[in-house]
């Protein structure tokens, strides 16, 4: 298993054990394409071109929420050959 499969794995299992890093990571694996910031939030495109505003947490992780809307987005996009 590689370590894109690793993250999504990891990112299935346990959404709000990533670290904000670990997210941005997965999301550059997964060919997604950061757009801008302002202020906290960053905003990155999926290959299909959806948007995703993401921002860390207080001590530093991924937000549980948005790990599981990136990973239902992904779902939907490699399920219809995006």
């Amino acid at each position: 298993m590689g370590k894109t499969e690793k993250l999504v794995a990891k990112a299935g299992n346990h959404p709000g054990g990533l670290s904000f890093g670990e997210f941005k990571t997965l999301l550059a694996r997964c060919q997604w394409i950061f757009d801008h910031q302002t202020g906290s939030h960053e905003i990155w495109y999926s290959p299909g071109r959806r948007r995703l505003s993401i921002q860390p947490t207080a001590n530093g992780k991924a937000k549980s929420y948005q790990v599981k809307q990136f990973l239902k987005i992904r779902d939907e996009e490699e399920s219809n050959g995006n």
